[in-house]
């Protein structure tokens, strides 16, 4: 991702842009693109921008990121709001079990 970042000659704020103006993807476009992938990987299941951020979410909590830390990455104001994204894995939750019981 660094290589990516470091490698843009523009200076839209924006991570994933097109070389035409505007240079913003659209979040259709986001969709039709994650979808595309998806299907090419031979991907059955349903593939949609937001099932990533819960994924992403998901991911930081279960290798032991703090709620407020995976909060901070999703850029959430509230901390329940970020509760709705995260759900502790089976294994994460009998480790969490058995450190405090």
């Amino acid at each position: 991702m660094k290589w990516y970042i470091e490698s843009r000659k523009d200076e839209d704020e924006a991570l994933f842009v097109t070389e035409r103006a505007p240079h913003r993807l659209s979040t259709d476009m986001i969709r039709y693109v994650i979808k595309r992938i998806a299907r090419r990987a031979g991907i059955k299941e349903s593939v949609y921008p937001h099932r990533a951020r819960h994924n992403f979410a998901n991911h930081l909590l279960n290798r032991g990121a703090s709620l407020d830390e995976v909060r901070d990455q999703m850029g959430h104001c509230k901390i329940e709001t970020t509760r709705i994204y995260c759900q502790l894995s089976g294994s994460r939750r009998k480790e969490i079990h058995n450190r405090y019981f």
